[in-house]
């Protein structure tokens, strides 16, 4: 019996580090293919630039959010520095994809449509639907990803998409042998049941 729950356990675990690894996996993806409608500008680019950044690098910047009428919505000058990884999401698409190439000290002008902002709903009260906005963006430092860090970002999606069909077969194997060890029992609990007769 406690074989029998001990498998029961560990099949129950390995299907739910196998489901939180596609769930992971789903939220590392990023959507590069809307970029033709982002403009960047650059305003200021230093005299060296030897290291340009790419998905997975590390940056601080300071920014400044506009509405394209002028009105500011947010920025910040007045705090420390954001700090963001490139392809973590952790702000607008538009605006991350604007950082991409960029180097430390240079500063960019980013104008994102808002299909690459709020999209249709906006962000009430501050941005309206459907608003085109305009970023300010001054990188103050890159720090560029470690190498064991961009061979898990280029191998680990790859290694999800083999784990989703082995998480299938795996789930489907299990009910399976579920489905027929119910069979068997209730077909051996017939025999017992007739044999008595």
């Amino acid at each position: 019996m406690a074989a029998a729950l001990l498998h029961k356990f560990t099949m129950k675990a390995r299907v739910f580090v196998l489901l939180l690894a596609v769930f992971s996996c789903a939220l590392a993806q990023v959507d590069e293919s809307e970029t033709e409608e982002l403009q960047v500008e650059t305003l200021v680019k230093p005299e060296t630039c030897s290291v340009l950044s790419t998905m997975g690098d590390t940056l601080q910047v300071h920014y400044t959010g506009k509405l394209m009428d002028g009105q500011l919505i947010d920025s910040s000058l007045s705090k420390d520095p954001l700090v963001l990884v490139l392809g973590k999401r952790t702000v607008i698409a538009g605006l991350e994809q604007s950082l991409i190439g960029v180097c430390e000290g240079q500063k960019i002008k980013a104008t994102i449509p808002s299909r690459l902002a709020y999209g249709k709903k906006g962000y009430p009260p501050t941005i309206p639907g459907d608003a085109t906005l305009e970023f300010e963006v001054e990188v103050i430092s890159l720090t560029p990803q470690e190498p064991w860090q961009k061979i898990i970002n280029d191998v680990f999606p790859l290694v999800c998409f083999a784990l989703v069909p082995t998480l299938l077969g795996l789930v489907g194997l299990y009910l399976y042998k579920k489905a027929n060890a119910q069979k068997a029992s209730k077909k051996k609990s017939k025999d017992k049941k007739s044999k008595k007769k």
